[in-house]
């Protein structure tokens, strides 16, 4: 695909995976993202919330990581630009109010340039008179809205589900990353082949949140096979995950992050079907170094010479296994 650019529209309290997942897979994908937010200039922070499915008769939310936005606002040039992501969460309730951000994406529109928007991001496209006569999907909970401004809702048989009509690309959250990232690329002009490989995530308890969603959707949305895992679970099982940051402090803060859901077990893996391992890190590598079925899956996947990415504290697990010596030595 030739050079792309796309812009990510941000507001304070956006969902945080919706925002962090498809800006940094796009750019991964060589696609060029600029994020902005209205009031706000290249440099700052959009604040960002976790939102989950927590047992209540709505989601919960907690403080997600700082955002940092890395375009202005009020410098866009919408010409530059080939497509727009509309990220869900809180934000698009009051995006939604402000004339600058409707203007914008309907010049978008208008052009027929391609515009994705996920879980509360249709807000947005409503207060836009966009969906008029448009089929849509988002969560659930905007669907009135949705009716209201004359669109044909469209009910998410999952919340993985996406629905595309014309330039329009609408999911209900982030459940649903892969197939919609994989929508808006197409809609680009690219083509995503990534395989019939198979991935392993090693992952734990506390693991950083971005560390581990963002590569495995990533991945997912190449059409790579993804397998999460975590020592004493099975499918289905979820992992805490934390929210790292550093905001002026010596060291980084920690917050609760999203539950991270596994998808195989652990016990009887045949680790020997997998092409690559992910390690991501967080705390949770400070305790999975300590255990010997974690070690001799390193071990095996160094050996057998297969692709091992390890990030932030992940190494105290290649370390563990003490396999960072010969590496050294080959960079030598």
């Amino acid at each position: 695909m030739a050079q792309k650019r796309v812009l990510l529209l941000c507001g304070d309290y956006m969902e945080d995976y919706e925002a962090m997942v498809p800006f940094q897979a796009l750019q991964a994908f060589g696609v060029s993202v600029d994020a902005v937010c209205p009031g706000k200039k290249a440099g700052d922070i959009c604040r960002t919330a976790v939102q989950q499915s927590s047992g209540h008769q709505t989601n919960s939310e907690s403080r997600g990581h700082n955002f940092a936005i890395n375009a202005t606002f009020d410098e866009i040039e919408f010409t530059k630009y080939d497509g727009l992501m509309l990220p869900g969460g809180r934000a698009p309730e009051y995006l939604a109010l402000n004339e600058a951000v409707l203007d914008l994406v309907s010049k978008f529109s208008n052009s027929g340039k391609p515009i994705a928007s996920i879980c509360h991001g249709q807000l947005i496209l409503a207060a836009a008179g966009l969906v008029k006569g448009r089929m849509c999907t988002a969560y659930p909970f905007v669907r009135p809205v949705l009716i209201a401004a004359g669109a044909h809702w469209v009910e998410p048989e999952t919340l993985s589900t996406c629905v595309v009509d014309g330039n329009i690309i609408t999911a209900p959250m982030y459940k649903g990353h892969p197939e919609y990232i994989r929508h808006f690329v197409k809609a680009l002009g690219g083509t995503i082949t990534g395989s019939d490989k198979r991935v392993l995530f090693l992952c734990g308890d506390f693991m950083e949140d971005y560390e581990v969603a963002v590569p495995f959707q990533s991945l997912q949305a190449l059409g790579c096979h993804v397998d999460a895992v975590c020592p004493k679970k099975k499918a289905g099982d979820t992992c805490p995950t934390a929210v790292h940051d550093f905001e002026g402090d010596q060291t980084y803060s920690e917050k609760p992050g999203h539950d991270f859901t596994l998808t195989a077990n652990f016990e009887g893996l045949d680790t020997s079907s997998y092409d690559a391992l992910v390690i991501p890190g967080g705390r949770a590598p400070e305790y999975l170094a300590l255990d010997k079925s974690v070690i001799a899956i390193v071990k095996e996947f160094m050996e057998t010479k297969k692709p091992v990415a390890s990030i932030c504290h992940g190494q105290q697990i290649l370390s563990a296994a003490d396999v960072l010596k010969c590496l050294t030595k080959r960079g030598k």
